[in-house]
């Protein structure tokens, strides 16, 4: 990765390209095709998805995260060949990691299911029910939207999530993996339909597109008729396009610029783990810190102790002036870095003037993602929640919890920094809608 942080091209490839060879194979008149089938065969299935029982749905589930298990060493098998390829292609460090499948991570795939499988069903829940003076009861359902296009890059576990949240929810889904995950991919997809069938619902529920030409993304963000959302997991580029070009709604997020901001209040052992944890628990994913705020009254004690510990992980600092001024190791940081989402063991560090000067750089170079302060001042930390305008903001925790499982939702379907329909981690409800409905009993107006 180079000084400005940006990714490889790489992280474009899902992005639309209208100018692709086309063959007699993979003409655009049979892509529009094969996705117009999908779209149809999807928007049927979700009907059936969409009255089937709680009972069902977790049957389902729970078929499926035991499928999981038992193939695991075809899972592996299929995975390794993806792994192999994207050495081949030279792939950066943090794709391979998002691509790469193990035992643990199968585990973990099968107990997000599962987890998903146990949560309450969202689906025709009832609220704000109330009597109005003309007799009638007015009031809310929550329902699913219908068909969800989900788009996403190198993460198989991906797959297993979306389908099992779109299930749950009540919702039919078209996945598109990144052209790197494809067997992954297709043989988490043979689970998923073996699920299906042997829990009598529909297979076309869940469909993983089995074919990597860039031009099926075009066309399943331009089908509203057979699609009611889609939701783009990836690099900026990818999520970027597909807002240019979709038809459909959007839940997206473009990139995560996270901060953590040590107060001048903070524990000083809580701040040293809370930032370290947020930087170096997993660097290739969208909840990683990836700018350090540092209060001036604690800087001199803090960064020192920091610095130590981001050497030994191998982390690279760029940082201001006053902190290249502590920090020996530390490079002049340029303004790029302070806006910039690394994605690799690369931390930009800034020593500022208090809580306001804090929440300015926030809302100057943050994207809205996750950031968090590390304080014991309830005043300074209300006013950090309050006025921080992104999706999670956290006191005295890692950036790192800012995920669907660890919020208890199962798992998630993506993050949103968008302000409508849903806001931070997508899980169930977040792929459901609400209808109003009103009970009578014979009355006119």
């Amino acid at each position: 990765m180079g000084r400005s942080g940006r990714r490889t091209p790489h992280r474009q490839t899902l992005c639309m390209n209208t100018n692709a060879a086309k063959t007699p194979h993979t003409s655009q008149d049979h892509i529009a095709a094969y996705m117009r089938e999908k779209g149809q065969r999807a928007r049927v299935a979700s009907r059936a998805i969409a009255r089937a029982d709680t009972g069902l749905k977790n049957a389902c589930l729970f078929l499926l995260a035991q499928i999981l298990r038992d193939e695991s060493d075809t899972l592996l098998a299929a995975n390794e060949r993806d792994v192999r390829a994207g050495r081949a292609a030279q792939l950066d460090e943090a794709l391979l990691d998002r691509l790469e499948l193990n035992a643990d991570r199968i585990q973990a795939m099968a107990d997000g299911v599962r987890e998903i499988a146990n949560l309450p069903d969202p689906v025709g829940e009832l609220t704000d029910m109330r009597l109005r003076p003309s007799g009638i009861q007015v009031g809310r359902m929550r329902v699913p939207l219908g068909v969800v296009g989900i788009i996403y890059e190198s993460r198989p576990n991906v797959t297993a999530d979306a389908a099992s949240l779109s299930l749950k929810s009540g919702n039919a889904c078209i996945l598109r993996g990144g052209s790197e995950a494809m067997h992954s991919n297709l043989a988490i997809a043979r689970c998923i339909r073996r699920a299906l069938r042997d829990a009598g619902l529909p297979e076309d529920a869940v469909q993983v597109l089995d074919i990597s030409d860039r031009r099926t993304v075009a066309e399943l963000v331009s089908m509203p008729e057979f699609v009611d959302v889609v939701i783009p997991r990836g690099g900026k580029g990818l999520v970027a396009a597909v807002c240019d070009h979709a038809r459909v709604p959007v839940i997206k997020h473009l990139d995560g610029v996270c901060h953590v901001f040590i107060d001048r209040d903070a524990d000083f052992e809580k701040a040293v783990s809370v930032a370290v944890n947020a930087k170096t628990q997993r660097y290739g994913t969208c909840n990683t810190m990836e700018t350090l705020l540092v209060d001036e009254p604690v800087a001199d004690r803090v960064l020192p102790e920091l610095g130590r510990m981001f050497s030994e992980a191998g982390v690279e600092l760029r940082g201001c002036e006053r902190t290249c001024a502590i920090l020996d190791e530390a490079l002049p940081a340029t303004e790029v870095d302070w806006s910039t989402e690394y994605l690799a063991p690369v931390l930009a560090v800034r020593v500022v003037d208090g809580l306001d000067e804090a929440i300015d750089h926030i809302a100057r170079y943050g994207s809205a993602h996750t950031d968090a302060i590390v304080t014991e001042n309830y005043t300074r930390a209300r006013r950090f929640l309050r006025e921080v305008d992104s999706s999670s903001v956290m006191v005295n925790a890692s950036t790192r919890f800012a995920d669907g499982y660890e919020y208890g939702l199962g798992a998630e379907i993506g993050i949103s920094t968008d302000k409508f329909h849903a806001r931070g981690p997508v899980g169930l409800e977040g792929l459901t809608s609400q209808k109003w409905i009103v009970l009578g009993d014979g009355n006119v107006r």
